[in-house]
């Protein structure tokens, strides 16, 4: 799911594991071609099955970039709906669902009722979750400031960890 080359390389050597990875696929005559962020947004993708493992109801794309050949947006995130319930009784079913051994989260003193999910790094969407309406968002790999700036928002932030948002599509 992941590319090989996620941050820009300046030499591929093999002093390191991404460029012995990458040696041994040039050596093997294999292009590996990672369409990671296309599945993230497609319909059916990471964000949709997220928002399923996670029983939201009424799951729309968040801000949709178009449609696809079917007609149905695609996007980033997916928001939808839960019964309105504290944090603190909905953090367990994160955990559960998403088979997390714990989770990150700030607490922006809102119910959680309309959730949205970003799974992978998407904390950097912060703003166009609380502008959308968001009461909650769940992703990973929140930065320290990102924790901060959801509670100035007023917006509750769980951070449930890269391959545990990720992980659930590979089922799918």
């Amino acid at each position: 799911h992941h590319p090989v080359i996620f941050q820009p390389a300046k030499a591929i050597t093999d002093d390191d594991g991404v460029g012995r990875a990458i040696l041994q696929l040039i050596r093997s005559g294999i292009s590996a071609i990672n369409a990671h962020t296309n599945l993230d947004c497609a319909p059916g993708g990471v964000n949709d099955v997220l928002a399923g493992k996670l029983g939201l109801a009424n799951v729309d794309v968040l801000n949709p970039n178009g449609v696809d050949a079917e007609g149905r947006p695609w996007g980033l995130l997916r928001h939808g709906t839960v019964e309105s319930q504290s944090l603190q009784a909905f953090l367990p079913q994160v955990k559960a669902c998403l088979g997390c051994e714990g989770l990150r989260y700030v607490e922006g003193n809102k119910p959680v009722c309309h959730v949205a999910v970003g799974g992978g790094a998407c904390a950097g969407a912060l703003r166009e979750v609380a502008d959308a309406g968001c009461d909650t968002f769940v992703t990973a790999d929140v930065r320290y400031n990102q924790f901060w700036d959801a509670k100035e928002l007023g917006i509750n932030l769980i951070d449930a960890g890269h391959f545990c948002t990720e992980n659930p599509v590979v089922a799918v």
